[in-house]
């Protein structure tokens, strides 16, 4: 199947190398030609496991291409997936003004004869979108075409996996035609017998909002929880356990923390609680949860000051993990813009490690960079000697068995805050820290304990 994929961010440059390691003779459009022209080279403008080695197969062997003439690329296919960014307005409402400029250019490149296109909504878009992206095209083309929701369900570090081995496939369709093609399309990835829901228009788009601010609102509420097992002296990670296996709840997105971050989450709540606010509908569920999560972001930073005052001059603080969650070197929303710039302004130094977000992270915080606030360190070791704190933003691999002698002998003072509960609070009070995580009662080593740690 001829596949055009217009825009080749996180989503876009995804499903374009899924759908060719399949077999389709793929194009990805893109108006950023630097952008497209590191693609040729098989360079990948963003970090996700795997996703490098995909890219570079299906463009040695044909089935993928890169290109910035997007009209072109929609003349050619027959389906045509539109994944260009739907940034939050004012507001909080989508801004659509993109996937409508590629609708009309859809429109405009329409050619006289040809196989019917099938035109989808792959960008995360409120409902009634594709109503407007139809509109659009038919102004320009009296041509037969369809319009069709697709929603992405990608977790960014699995995101290979997720469009591999979906637990579904999400389709709003308004003809046989359509639901026929993406049938076809889609067969490969369902073979062990998960399903592909065909669903009218307006529920797929629905679908994707409703699906992601579950899962804020998962989160917020063991964030909430957390807190109250902190007030009481209870152990939020237990907790956890208790309601996790029972069947009706499940297991995922449970884990207390610092809150969430990255493209989707905050960006879809919003748009949600927009969407809801405009049709009448009362968002109060979803504002708090907003609340909750913007308040749970500066929790470490609380605790700093808690322990060491609000003025921190010529304190250092050591921080690893600057990405929004592991396997990502996305830094949208990230926690780690909350704490960093919360530290600095209470004139503190910084020294942060993070194992993929460096480039991000000298982009996000160049002006600190520049005044000499903040270090960004090679190994996450080197962010430690003489600070007067180690706080774990990020629950990377790669941080959670470490060697705990050297952090304690590193650090000024043997305390760490711990936004990710990586650890057991009385293993770290047995090693000599004073550790503090979430939802948990903070531990401190006994006396004997620091006295044999000296």
């Amino acid at each position: 199947m001829k596949i055009a994929v217009v825009g080749t961010g996180y989503v876009g440059l995804v499903a374009g190398a899924c759908l060719a390691e399949t077999g389709n003779d793929v194009i990805c459009a893109d108006i950023d030609q630097g952008k497209i022209s590191r693609l040729h080279a098989g360079e990948i403008p963003i970090y996700e496991p795997g996703l490098e080695p995909m890219v570079e197969r299906n463009l040695r062997e044909g089935r993928l291409t890169f290109t910035t003439d997007v009209a072109a690329a929609a003349a050619e296919a027959e389906v045509i997936f539109i994944a260009v960014g739907t940034p939050p307005g004012e507001d909080g409402s989508a801004d659509l003004k993109h996937v409508l400029a590629v609708a009309e250019t859809i429109g405009k490149s329409m050619p006289d004869d040809g196989p019917e296109k099938i035109v989808i909504t792959k960008s995360t878009v409120p409902v009634g979108t594709a109503a407007k992206v139809k509109d659009a095209i038919r102004r320009h083309t009296s041509r037969a075409f369809h319009v069709c929701s697709n929603p992405e369900f990608l977790k960014e570090g699995a995101a290979l996996q997720d469009f591999m081995k979906p637990d579904r496939v999400v389709v709003g369709v308004e003809s046989e035609h359509a639901r026929q093609r993406l049938g076809e399309l889609y067969a490969p990835f369902v073979r062990t017998g998960n399903p592909i829901l065909f669903m009218d228009i307006s529920s797929a788009e629905i679908t994707k909002y409703a699906a992601n601010a579950m899962l804020a609102t998962r989160i917020s509420f063991m964030n909430t929880i957390a807190q109250l097992c902190e007030a009481v002296g209870a152990d939020v990670g237990l907790v956890r356990q208790g309601i996790g296996t029972d069947e009706r709840i499940g297991p995922g997105f449970l884990f207390a923390g610092i809150g969430y971050g990255g493209s989707c989450f905050p960006k879809d709540v919003k748009a949600l609680v927009h969407t809801l606010q405009a049709t009448g509908v009362d968002a109060a569920i979803l504002e708090g949860v907003e609340k909750v999560n913007a308040d749970q972001k500066k929790v470490l930073l609380r605790r700093a000051v808690e322990r060491f005052g609000d003025d921190l001059s010529g304190r250092t603080f050591a921080v690893w993990g600057l990405s929004f969650k592991p396997e990502t070197d996305d830094m949208r929303e990230a926690p780690s813009l909350e704490v960093v710039r919360g530290l600095v302004k209470r004139g503190a130094r910084v020294r942060a490690h993070d194992p993929e977000a460096r480039d991000e992270a000298a982009h996000y915080f160049a002006d600190l960079l520049a005044e000499g606030a903040l270090q960004l360190c090679e190994h996450n070791y080197d962010c430690l000697e003489g600070s007067d704190a180690l706080l774990i933003l990020t629950e990377w691999l790669a941080y959670r068995n470490p060697d705990f002698d050297r952090i304690r002998e590193s650090l000024a003072e043997p305390v760490i805050l711990d936004g990710r509960n990586l650890w057991d609070p009385a293993r770290m009070a047995g090693l000599g820290f004073e550790y503090t995580s979430i939802g948990r009662t903070p531990a401190a080593a006994p006396a004997e304990a620091g006295a044999a740690a000296d």
